[in-house]
C-alpha cells in the first residue's frame, strides 16, 4: 500500500465510518466513525509520499517507531496516542491493515452496558 487511494480504501472498513475533508486542504482526508465523529486515521501527502496517521496504544507505538523507520513520531497529532505511517512500501500491507482495525477499535464508540 503506497497510493493515497489505496490507503482511504483500507481505511473504509464499513459503513459505518466515512471519509472526511475538515480542514479546507484537499491534501487531508480524515477517516471518522459516523456514530461519534471521532477520526481513526488521517491520510495525506508529506515529502511526496503518502502518510497515515492512526491511534495506537503508546508501548505499540514506541515499539513500531523503535522498530520501522517508516513508523514515526505522528504529524500534527499526540505523540504518545499516534504515530504517522510513511507509506512507501516498506511496511506489509497486513501489518497496516492491522493498525488501522486497532485505531478503529480505539476509537470506537463506547457500547453501554444493557445488562440490569
Amino acid at each position: 500500500m503506497t497510493t493515497r487511494e489505496e490507503a482511504i480504501h483500507a481505511c473504509l472498513i464499513d459503513s459505518s465510518v466515512y471519509p472526511d475533508t475538515p480542514f479546507h486542504d484537499a491534501n487531508w482526508t480524515i477517516i471518522r466513525h459516523q456514530e461519534n465523529q471521532k477520526m481513526f486515521a488521517a491520510v495525506y501527502q508529506r515529502k511526496g509520499q503518502t502518510w497515515m496517521n492512526v491511534k495506537v496504544e503508546p508501548l505499540t507505538g514506541d515499539f513500531l517507531r523503535q522498530t520501522y523507520p517508516a513508523a514515526v513520531p505522528a504529524y500534527h497529532m499526540n505523540k504518545t496516542h499516534w504515530i504517522s505511517l510513511i507509506l512507501d512500501g516498506s511496511l506489509e500491507d497486513s501489518m497496516i491493515q492491522d493498525l488501522i482495525w486497532r485505531s478503529y477499535l480505539l476509537t470506537a464508540p463506547r457500547r453501554k452496558n444493557t445488562t440490569p
